[in-house]
């Protein structure tokens, strides 16, 4: 009887402990005091990685701008010189032009094909060892942050301009 007691009590105080915690969660995720202001709230929706290597592709040995994701509105063009990205535009619909911003990091955030690897399965080829990242980066509507990532070589300018990546 009283080992009954203390496991329906560990499992009670257990659960209280897990619903806060979900609660706290969903919390955060739904953006508290935001209300509905779309878009207003800059850096409270969640940061979308992609490969922008591999959206560009073999477009990088032609000059000139080069749309590479359309989203919604907002649509995404590089400005390709000399076999180097230049600069990165996103105009949207209605707005226009959106404000891009540039990152640089060491770690490797974005995969050549979208997914979950373990590091084991990762051919040694497909990979950029010691080198920086260059990501640029821009909000949508919703708040949530699009950052488009290239291997440093790939760029014009490097990282002029660009700050340290701290992901959340």
């Amino acid at each position: 009887m009283n080992c009954t007691r203390r496991i329906f009590t560990a499992g009670l105080a257990l659960s209280g402990v897990l619903g806060l915690d979900t609660a706290m969660a969903q919390g955060k995720s739904e953006g508290k005091g935001q209300g509905n202001d779309k878009g207003k709230g800059k850096g409270k929706g969640k940061a979308n990685h992609h490969d922008g290597a591999k959206l560009i592709g073999a477009k990088i040995k032609t000059k000139g701008k080069h749309v590479i994701d359309k989203r919604g509105p907002d649509t995404v063009s590089l400005d390709v010189t000399d076999g180097k990205i230049a600069g990165m535009h996103v105009k949207h619909d209605t707005k226009g032009e959106l404000q891009v911003k540039k990152y640089k990091t060491k770690k490797k955030m974005a995969q050549a094909d979208s997914g979950f690897h373990y590091a084991s399965f990762i051919q040694v080829q497909n990979t950029y060892l010691g080198t920086t990242y260059i990501g640029y980066s821009y909000y949508d509507d919703y708040g949530d942050e699009y950052i488009y990532w290239f291997p440093y070589d790939m760029i014009l300018n490097g990282d002029t301009g660009a700050v340290e990546y701290l992901a959340a």
